[in-house]
């Protein structure tokens, strides 16, 4: 409790007004002490918050390459081409130096057989606590990397399943997920190769609606995505700023899908 401006302002006030001056003083003083305790207590939380927001994304940066390297030994052992991809993964995240360095530790320490996968996704959903765009985030770049040489084989999807269900997903809601990470990387593709339909087919699914969808659908399921990918929203809820490249490069697919859609649908 503080309580020095109220007997510094009630003894000042004594001096100059007697027991009315010291009345004044008193209330003078406990304001005073209100607002150093509130400035106190808004430092204190601010340090706390920056304190936790960095122990949140040390958590998510070592449980994405450690569980990035358990998946990638699903087919029973880890290939050049594994590590290729990982490492492909790092050079788009512009890692560098000591953070390249601690993410192919955590690889190294997710496809080792002392590993838990059960261990590392409770220390990860506990810091995330609830929050399911980062839930989400985490788990498409665990697909996204499975995926990335064009196949997804049973164990690998099993082992997907296993962590979708851990971090609170249903089979259905990794399976819709799939299809969207399927037709991220072709919609990439078909940006320079392929036609406009099969662009537009891609689309629809980077959106993750059907092509009956109205334009109405379109819209609420752009919103939704862009809200659920905002670089800067994921951060401030514990996206290691490394990975801000990838948000990035997930709100661009949303809007440039989105705007296939829209022309050609012709809707505004």
């Amino acid at each position: 409790m503080r309580i020095w401006g109220k007997l510094l302002g009630g003894f000042f006030g004594f001096m100059f007004g007697n027991i009315f001056g010291m009345l004044l003083g008193v209330w003078l003083g406990h304001r005073f002490d209100r607002a150093r305790a509130n400035n106190f207590s808004a430092k204190n939380s601010l340090f706390g918050n920056a304190a936790n927001s960095q122990e949140r994304q040390k958590i998510f940066f070592n449980a994405t390459f450690s569980v990035m390297g358990y998946v990638a030994k699903a087919k029973g052992q880890v290939t050049q081409t594994d590590i290729q991809i990982a490492n492909a993964y790092m050079d788009q995240m512009r890692l560098q130096g000591a953070a390249r360095e601690r993410a192919q530790t955590s690889f190294s320490q997710g496809k080792a057989g002392e590993f838990s996968l059960k261990e590392t996704l409770s220390e990860f959903t506990q810091m995330v606590r609830g929050e399911r765009n980062l839930l989400q985030m985490f788990l498409g770049i665990q697909v996204q990397v499975a995926y990335s040489d064009g196949v997804l084989d049973e164990n690998e999807k099993k082992i997907l399943y296993n962590i979708a269900q851990q971090l609170g997903f249903s089979r259905f809601e990794l399976e819709r997920l799939l299809q969207m990470m399927e037709g991220q990387q072709h919609f990439h593709q078909g940006q320079q190769q392929q036609t406009q339909a099969a662009n537009k087919e891609d689309a629809y699914k980077v959106l993750g609606v059907e092509e009956v969808a109205t334009d109405k659908e379109i819209k609420r399921a752009y919103r939704k995505l862009m809200s659920q990918h905002h670089p800067d929203k994921l951060v401030s809820k514990g996206l290691p700023d490394e990975m801000m490249n990838l948000a990035k490069e997930k709100a661009q697919d949303i809007q440039r899908a989105y705007e296939t859609l829209r022309t050609s649908r012709g809707f505004k």
